[in-house]
């Protein structure tokens, strides 16, 4: 007969053995690492590139490094940038579905949060959103299962409070699911999450059972439970970038300022008390006390300036980091707006923001949230046999500036159209709405519409206009007549 203490203290070293696996895995292929010519030479301890990287590593990366910054900020804020609508049915009527899901949305500054909770998924190896329901009168309570489900009566479904996003680093597995025969089989079961309490100055450690919890992960390959941190792939690359941006500016304020050397005078004898003194001078000089110097028989000049611009270096390295993570160079340097962008690249960072958002954003967080939700009764079940549908904001919208330079480029083209009377015998005027123009067959026909009433209405005027002229004829005449 097995014992409550030792049966815990087993189940302990099981989910130990468990996370101590996937760290053996990681640690046997980061000892390969940089290894050539039969391990003889190791490329990565001459660089200086760790092999074993923390998730510290990657915050303070993350929170010192711009670059970095950028790598883990530009997908996700343009992920989640605009409305995100819920969706059912196809009629216009909102359903209560959509409206409770638009109430909870902006109560909770949901989208806010997701975001979040997307940046904490790439720093690290997972991120989790701690769901703050009702039924909780006490910290204790985190530790127990969510017994509320669809079927509870309305009123008495627990209520959503808050949602908490939180790091791999402050979210550690607690215990680990380790039944073959469970559908959760190596799965978290509980987590120890990590939060400052009102007051606190230290974090304190709060059990939290998982069907309290949405577990996030992005870049998966063999885990559903960890994935590769988005900064692993580059690490390399950030680190030669940093020896770049910070050697330049260290070369610069070594370097823009050449220095001073001092010739004496092949007759002239420099005695203690003038070396001492014209030293002072310098130190004085140097330090920005003194702007003239006074002496005999020394000629102070002034060493050349020793620079180098690192500006292909560091495109080098930007150009690496921007095919590691598909983040277009213009966009992940900030430089997308006005004429440094171009159109391929506003496209391709559309399509692969549209990706993310159909591989990872909906489906791991959006979706999942939606769906914990209805089960533990905070939003209403689907009243549709359809489902619902999740409508984020249009990625390939046109912006004012674009709109306004279609404008002039097809108001060019129908100046130069219109202009030549023989243009209608050889090109069509529908062939000109739409190949010249751009135009679908729905706004040719608009526009035939559109030409077909302003025509009508020109018409409706001259006759107006005709009229009112015989009109004032004929009353011209009998003003005549009458005289």
């Amino acid at each position: 007969m097995v014992r409550k203490d030792d049966k815990t203290t087993i189940e302990t070293l099981q989910a130990r053995l468990i996370a101590l696996s996937a760290l053996v895995g990681r640690a046997n292929l980061a000892a390969s690492m940089g290894l050539s010519f039969g391990g003889k030479r190791d490329i990565y301890d001459a660089l200086g590139y760790p092999k074993n990287i923390k998730y510290t590593d990657y915050a303070v990366r993350y929170a010192r490094q711009d670059i970095a910054g950028a790598v883990i900020d530009r997908p996700a804020d343009a992920t989640w940038d605009g409305d995100l609508e819920l969706l059912e049915g196809e009629d216009d009527k909102d359903t209560r579905l959509e409206e409770a899901w638009r109430k909870l949305r902006d109560d909770l500054k949901l989208v806010s949060i997701f975001n979040r909770a997307d940046k904490l998924s790439g720093i690290g190896k997972y991120a989790v959103l701690v769901l703050g329901l009702s039924d909780v009168k006490k910290v204790e309570d985190f530790a127990l299962p969510v017994t509320k489900s669809t079927e509870s009566k309305e009123g008495k479904s627990s209520k959503l409070l808050y949602v908490l996003p939180v790091g791999e680093g402050n979210a550690p597995v607690d215990a680990w699911e380790k039944q073959p025969d469970n559908k959760r089989y190596g799965l978290p079961k509980t987590y120890l999450i990590k939060i400052n309490e009102p007051g606190g100055n230290t974090p304190r450690e709060i059990k939290v059972h998982y069907t309290r919890v949405i577990h996030i992960v992005q870049n998966v390959l063999e885990s559903d439970v960890e994935g590769y941190p988005v900064l692993e792939g580059v690490y390399n690359r950030l680190m030669d970038l940093e020896k770049l941006v910070g050697g330049s500016a260290e070369m610069f304020w070594r370097g823009a300022r050449g220095g001073y050397q001092g010739k004496v005078d092949k007759d002239y004898t420099l005695t203690p008390e003038i070396k001492e003194d014209l030293k002072k001078q310098l130190d004085e000089y140097e330090h920005d006390l003194r702007r003239f110097l006074v002496n005999e028989g020394v000629s102070i000049e002034s060493l050349q300036q020793q620079l180098a611009d690192p500006k292909n270096a560091v495109d080098v390295q930007i150009q690496m980091i921007s095919a590691r993570t598909q983040i277009p160079k213009r966009i992940l340097t900030g430089s997308e707006r006005g004429e440094l962008s171009s159109s391929q690249d506003k496209e391709e960072w559309s399509n692969y923001v549209k990706r993310r958002r159909e591989k990872f954003a909906e489906p791991a967080i959006v979706r999942a949230f939606i769906d914990i939700c209805m089960k533990y009764g905070i939003l209403p079940a689907v009243g549709t046999k359809g489902g619902y549908q999740v409508q984020w904001s249009d990625l390939f919208a046109l912006s004012d500036a674009d709109k306004v330079k279609i404008g002039k480029d097809r108001s060019a083209a129908i100046k130069e159209y219109s202009a030549n009377p023989m243009a209608e015998m050889i090109f069509p005027p529908d062939a000109f709405y739409q190949f010249c123009l751009g135009l679908n067959p729905e706004q040719i026909d608009l526009v035939k519409e559109m030409l077909k009433a302003f025509r009508e209405d020109q018409l409706d005027e001259e006759e107006e206009v005709i009229e009112e002229e015989e009109q004032i004829i004929e009353e011209t005449q009998q003003t005549i007549e009458e005289e």
